[in-house]
């Protein structure tokens, strides 16, 4: 029997904001971002890039949503110097610029990374998990793209190096104008980067809003667990074998799992409607106050703080850190 890995998702990303998927593994959210990028087809539906279809295939132009990889080492090519695998998106996008024009572009993005022109001649296994990290950004940024989306960037690394590299995006993001699709489990790390947020359960979006009100006051019981979850380590969503993937033939995929589930729920999917500020894919949607929430950092404060340096020296690495060690 098929499964549906993405099953009737929707949703929009504002220019500017930082929107963040957050589910467990095998929720949809990777493949989600490589329909985005064009590296995996939807069998139906459409992704809209500045009202353009770009589903499954390439935009023409030199702006087009680039992406950002879980694990640096393996996204780049052990064979290729710095230089040339920051200038592959340059070459592809402006094939006409020539080998100056190419290599100031690199010392460019090099350098709005935090790492310099020399490093532009060495191989990637010569530099750690975060200046990895960090290079493929730059790659990202080398075409000029307005629009990256980043899958689990920051999960492969030491919580002090996520730290930084969340400093090093959330800078960019102000200082460029960039608008990210960011994907995580990790419930802390989407409290410090996202404006809005979206919950995905086995290929379903059950609950999106602002990222304030989703992690403090959620209104679908599995987002509840789920924050639940990175707050106790040793917390479980129990699964059981009426919970598997495809057990679920009609109504809600969660109620098994459900304190709230009722008749309804078996016999019928819910439909995502408003509730409250957020949309939420639920029967019995209703706010749920966090008693231990990891309270959302805000634009006059720590999270400003953040962004100021992307080099992770200044007091926004301390807020990151905080947040991430909160995690385990």
């Amino acid at each position: 029997r098929a499964h549906r890995a993405v099953d009737a998702v929707s949703f929009e990303i504002r220019r500017g904001e930082t929107f963040g998927l957050v589910g467990e593994s095998g929720c949809g959210k990777s493949t989600i971002a490589r329909m985005i990028t064009g590296l995996t087809r939807p069998s139906a539906g459409v992704v809209r890039y500045e009202g353009v279809d770009i589903a499954g295939g390439r935009r023409a132009g030199a702006k087009r949503p680039q992406m950002i990889f879980q694990d640096p080492l393996s996204s780049l090519d052990p064979r290729w110097r710095v230089r040339d695998i920051i200038a592959e998106p340059i070459r592809v996008s402006r094939p006409r610029s020539g080998r100056a024009a190419i290599d100031a572009r690199v010392h460019e993005v090099l350098s709005l990374v935090g790492m310099t022109a020399a490093d532009a001649a060495r191989f990637p296994h010569e530099f750690s998990g975060g200046q990895r990290q960090r290079i493929a950004i730059a790659r990202a940024l080398a075409s000029e793209a307005d629009f990256i989306v980043c899958d689990e960037p920051t999960s492969a690394l030491d919580v002090s190096i996520q730290a930084q590299v969340l400093n090093v995006l959330a800078d960019l993001r102000d200082r460029l104008g960039l608008t990210y699709l960011f994907i995580t489990h990790n419930i802390p790390v989407m409290n410090f980067i996202a404006d809005r947020v979206g919950v995905l359960y086995r290929g379903r979006m059950v609950e999106r809003g602002d990222a304030a009100d989703v992690l403090t006051r959620p209104r679908h019981p599995y987002t509840r667990a789920l924050i639940a979850a990175s707050l106790d380590p040793l917390a479980s969503l129990e699964a059981t074998e009426t919970d598997a993937p495809h057990a679920m033939s009609r109504g809600c995929d969660f109620r098994a799992q459900c304190p709230r589930a009722s008749a309804i729920c078996a016999r019928e999917a819910p439909a995502p409607a408003p509730s409250g500020g957020s949309v939420v894919a639920c029967h019995h949607a209703e706010p749920i106050a966090i008693e231990r929430a990891i309270a959302p950092t805000t634009d006059n404060d720590s999270k400003t703080q953040a962004t100021g340096d992307a080099h992770g020296q200044a007091t926004g690495t301390d807020e990151a850190r905080r947040l991430l060690s909160s995690d385990g």
